[in-house]
């Protein structure tokens, strides 16, 4: 049974539809996985044994009557701690909502249960959500699969983490500028960051509803496709005959190619060319809206936060790590006037963008331009925290503020991701494309 505990979700779906895996026996393999694991107080902030034992019990039921609700019925994940759970607390990652019990379930949730996933519980995260480290002195700092010297990535640290140390088959995760592509590349996996506005934000702890995202980390492109489905109540995209051959993607010579770090330069370097070895035709370009956007990305993102957060915080700044809280107060500097115009900068940023690439399939970037930081020195050196917040989220951040769908898979480098982002509504083509390019790399 232990094998399972590496297993796609597709896998187990399919395994539990042949009758050589039982729900109920898989439920039981990983809460038990989770209980033994020396690790685990740092990755689940709590475990929901009893409801994950029932939702098992009844796909199996289901599985043995013919009924099943979809090919992840009986697949067990965790959630990211921002989504509510009815009866089970739902703190973001802080002190400022410890105690909180939300009474109903988020829409995504409610429609992963309805599709028959089994909730194993609720992982850790960055401090509500705002940090792309996973440095959190308020609750837990989940660990790194490849380092355990370093940080997992945020914020969507448990997630990652619960995934890549086989403790949930797939996790659901939130991306404001980078939380879900950020630790699925420093883990190892493959994360989504949708559309805005595709799947249901409502019962979700918000950080900044202009650019908050729902979006998987698991295994295999596949898992992606079938979780993203399950998470809005659709059918998943078909993703079967996917092929590089005479596909176009750009990389942008602006910006999101700076001051790499040699791994993560050399990784991208390698991934790109096994593409190109597979058919894909990559050319490099300038698209100046880039840097634009992410000109006005501080007043934008710590105005909305702060917006929604300053009463909160204010009450008990002192439950607060300093740096999260440093970051939210950024807010107070936007004034009204200058918030609408960084919106008006963001609007023609994202059409000249949209111009510019508008002749390529996907623009393909390092997910993250650094490695996983050390843990020890992120705590001594506030410094060394803030610049590598900066460059952790760069990258992927481009993708929010340009209102853009993206895709991190693993390049078989540790901790190096290669991203993939297309344009707003063309999930189910990134998901083909990520399949097709999933193969060029394995």
């Amino acid at each position: 049974m232990q094998e399972w505990l590496g297993m796609s979700a597709a896998d187990l779906g399919r395994a539990i539809a042949a009758g050589d895996i039982d729900a109920v026996s898989l439920c039981e393999t990983y809460l038990k996985a989770i209980d033994g694991h020396p690790l685990r107080d740092r990755i689940y902030a709590r475990v929901t044994a009893p409801r994950a034992r029932a939702e098992a019990k009844a796909a199996a039921v289901r599985a043995q009557s013919g009924q099943r609700l979809s090919l992840l019925d009986g697949v067990p994940i965790s959630w990211k701690d921002l989504f509510d759970s009815a009866g089970t607390g739902t703190e973001a990652g802080s002190k400022l909502l410890e105690g909180r019990v939300p009474d109903h379930d988020a829409v995504v949730l409610q429609n992963a249960t309805a599709a028959g996933l089994v909730c194993l519980g609720k992982v850790h995260m960055s401090e509500l959500a705002f940090s792309g480290l996973g440095y959190n002195p308020s609750t837990a700092t989940p660990p790194c699969v490849n380092d355990a010297d370093a940080v997992p990535g945020g914020s969507s640290s448990g997630s990652a983490a619960s995934v890549a140390f086989g403790l949930a088959a797939a996790s659901i995760g939130s991306d404001t500028g980078g939380s879900v592509r950020v630790p699925a590349a420093w883990n190892d996996l493959v994360g989504l960051k949708t559309t805005h506005g595709r799947l249901s934000l409502e019962g979700a702890v918000p950080l900044a509803l202009k650019f908050d995202t729902v979006g998987p980390l698991c295994r295999t492109v596949e898992d992606a496709a079938l979780l993203t489905a399950a998470l809005e109540g659709s059918k998943a995209p078909d993703l079967k005959g996917a092929s590089l051959k005479g596909r176009r993607f750009a990389i942008l010579n602006t910006v999101m190619m700076d001051n790499l770090r040699e791994v993560p330069k050399a990784a991208f370097t390698r991934a790109v060319a096994l593409m190109e070895a597979a058919g894909a035709i990559v050319e490099i370009i300038d698209v100046p809206a880039a840097q634009n956007a992410l000109d006005v990305s501080g007043q934008l993102m710590t105005a909305e936060a702060y917006g929604l957060w300053r009463d909160v915080i204010e009450a008990a700044p002192e439950k607060m790590y300093s740096e999260i809280l440093r970051r939210f107060r950024l807010g107070i500097e936007c004034s009204g006037p200058d918030y609408i115009a960084a919106c008006a900068k963001l609007d023609g940023a994202r059409m000249a963008y949209d111009q510019a690439t508008a002749g390529y399939d996907a623009i393909l970037a390092p997910t993250a331009a650094i490695m996983p930081p050390d843990l020890a020195r992120l705590v001594s050196d506030p410094g060394y925290y803030v610049t590598e917040n900066l460059m952790a989220l760069r990258n992927t951040r481009l993708g929010n503020l340009l209102g853009l769908c993206s895709l991190t898979l693993p390049t078989g480098v540790p901790s190096c991701g290669l991203m993939l982002l297309a344009a707003p509504d063309q999930d189910s083509a990134l998901l083909r494309l990520g399949a097709a390019a999933e193969a060029a790399l394995a």
